[in-house]
């Protein structure tokens, strides 16, 4: 009878034979320097899955310095730049190679850095990974390639569930970001996490603190970008993990949002992101800054909540607390400054199309609105119309219908004006010559006088413009 083992081994030796032949290839060259190499970790877990990129990870008796003799004759480029942890990294056409000796790591308490040791045995190696899923090998040395499965992994592939070789008390002491992974690798595999890592994660989270904000960052970013975002984050949520770095999305669960009538503004914000998933092709395909403005647009929320007469919530301002508190909270977890921005002036902007309402705009405010979003426009129209999650349908399509008529206006603008480059028609140079002036705070203010009667108007012209702007000099010099 055929045990889930020889099932697993016979796909994947077919998979990496049709995939990745150079694998062999690279065993041989192992064997005949006289030591073995085994594929190993998330690559062998996604041959099973049938996820296989062209990221290979092996690992190896061979010191670090043999592997990369070995590779330096194999590969068309080598890079030794993990060589104090073991790795060897190396390119050949299309496809990288990681090769890692065998490690047997030891975690002092209050550090996440290991004090690498290289191990003897596979079995040791495999025992220091993160979960059973990625503590499986197949070596490629042997007569016959052998499937190495010590701490049940196959097992726990087909069940789809993360559990750790060791207790997790152990795993996750001796590094605390496998707890971020957890949920990570949940959201991306759609896996369910093992019950008593669960619990571990949720009574070791103080641990998190001892781990870098740019490591954290990294994983939290996974999250927000995988298949299924909501499961990773509610994971972080419901073990507490999200109140160690961000801890503003666990607060959405204490706010009633009485626009909505959800159950509260946390399961809005899941909405918002998930239905911002569905029109972000509009932006090319995933898009991290529009999915963590989803994520965060509605964080000021807790702090500007206040009960109006009657039992209603108001939430006044919380788009310009809330780009405050995007700003502070993405910085301290080391994002990238362009993304800080860019999710801050979301979060401050997605409330503006309500005020559009049958679609009374002026031609200025529409300008206005296209100014001040700038690049973020198709940002803007991709969160404000994932920001309806109202359940009455009415109400939803009288909303899309007045979303599509502003989008129509905008277009419709565009074609006549270059809308999304608006300044006055006459530059800074030109206005200190006409007011025979030098460099100064005046040219400013006369240049936000134009691009003012610019936004208000349309474009001017010249004429017109030099004879707006004597007006106003002439007048601001009478008073």
């Amino acid at each position: 009878m055929e045990t889930p083992l020889t099932a697993a081994s016979q796909i994947a030796m077919a998979t990496l034979k049709e995939r990745a032949p150079a694998a062999f290839e690279l065993a041989g060259a192992f064997k005949a320097a006289g030591f073995h190499l085994a594929l190993v970790g998330g690559t062998v877990r996604d041959v099973l899955l049938n996820r296989l990129g062209n990221d290979l990870d092996f690992t190896t008796n061979a010191k670090p310095e043999e592997g990369k003799k070995i590779l330096a004759k194999f590969a068309d480029d080598t890079w030794d730049v993990g060589l104090k942890f073991g790795t060897i990294g190396a390119r050949r056409k299309d496809i990288t190679f990681e090769v890692t000796t065998y490690r047997v790591d030891h975690y002092e308490q209050g550090t996440r850095k290991p004090e690498v040791q290289f191990g003897q045995k596979i079995e040791d190696d495999l025992r220091r990974r993160d979960f059973t899923v990625n503590s499986m090998a197949i070596e490629l040395t042997t007569d016959a390639p052998e499937f190495i499965d010590p701490y049940g992994g196959v097992t726990d592939l087909l069940r789809k569930v993360l559990r750790t070789p060791t207790t997790p008390e152990i795993s996750f002491s001796d590094d605390p970001l496998r707890m971020l992974r957890a949920a990570r690798l949940a959201s991306q595999l759609g896996f369910d996490i093992d019950p008593a890592a669960m619990k571990a994660m949720s009574e070791m989270r103080d641990r998190l603190e001892i781990v870098s904000a740019e490591r954290i960052r990294d994983e939290f970013m996974k999250i927000v970008m995988s298949n299924d975002p909501r499961l990773g984050i509610n994971i972080l949520v419901e073990s507490g993990l999200c109140d160690k770095f961000i801890p503003e999305i666990s607060r959405l669960r204490l706010e009633v949002d009485e626009h909505h009538h959800h159950k509260d503004v946390y399961e809005h914000t899941l909405t918002v992101l998930e239905q911002t998933m569905v029109l972000e092709e509009r932006l090319g395909g995933p898009n991290l800054i529009v999915r963590l403005a989803a994520l965060l647009h509605d964080i000021g929320k807790p702090k500007t909540k206040a009960l109006v007469e009657g039992g209603g919530v108001t939430f006044h301002h919380h788009e310009a607390v809330g780009a405050r508190m995007v700003r502070e909270r993405l910085k301290k977890l080391r994002f990238d400054r362009d993304v800080v921005a860019a999710v801050a002036e979301l979060t401050f902007l997605h409330l503006r199309f309500h005020g559009y309402g049958d679609g009374a705009w002026s031609d200025s405010a529409v300008r206005r609105y296209v100014r001040d979003a700038g690049e973020l426009l198709t940002h803007l129209h991709v969160l404000t119309r994932a920001d309806c999650t109202t359940r009455n349908k009415r109400k939803a399509e009288n909303l899309a219908r007045h979303y599509d008529h502003l989008e129509e206006r905008i277009a419709a603008l565009m074609e006549r004006e270059e809308l999304m480059k608006i300044r006055p028609d006459i530059d800074g140079n030109e206005i200190m010559k006409l007011l025979d002036i030098g460099a100064g705070p005046t040219v400013g203010r006369a240049y936000e006088h134009l691009l003012e009667l610019r936004l208000e108007h349309g474009p001017l012209g010249k004429e017109r413009a030099k004879e707006e702007l004597m007006n106003w000099w002439k007048s601001r010099n009478q008073n």
